[in-house]
């Protein structure tokens, strides 16, 4: 009974829900995170912990940069961010996303790594696409 109630408690607060909704366009590094919320990384950093102890989100190390993603894996965390995206304010979101995209226009050293070059050109179409989506939807 302990698991729920940890994934319970790791969604009681708006700040790891961002996170969430963000982290539903793929993966992203803390600075890209932390850009987009407008946190500063030690407190995204204490969120994050949250959320990967409590199995919601997975972490991957590429060079010097964690990479974070929501867990897919577990059906259970899975029903339950989609329940999560449907709630979220539009209007928070939007904004975040906004942020997201900006970020990656400034070419800040995690989002210009030749590395993740491709990853960087997926951000990109998530940037456009949304927008696209907006304009159909006026």
């Amino acid at each position: 009974m302990s698991d729920i109630v940890t994934t319970f408690k790791a969604l009681a607060d708006d700040t790891r829900v961002r996170v969430l909704k963000l982290l539903g366009g793929g993966e992203f590094c803390v600075c890209e995170i932390a850009f987009a919320l407008g946190l500063e990384q030690p407190r995204l950093s204490f969120h994050l912990r949250i959320l990967k102890e409590a199995g919601i989100i997975l972490d991957r190390r590429q060079e010097r940069w964690v990479l974070y993603r929501l867990n897919e894996e577990d059906m259970f965390i899975r029903f339950l961010l989609m329940a999560i995206s449907e709630k979220i304010s539009p209007e928070q979101a939007r904004m975040d996303h906004e942020r997201l995209c900006a970020f990656g226009r400034k070419g800040r050293p995690c989002a210009g790594n030749e590395k993740k070059e491709k990853v960087k050109d997926q951000r990109q179409n998530l940037c456009v696409d949304s927008k696209s989506n907006e304009n159909e939807k006026r």
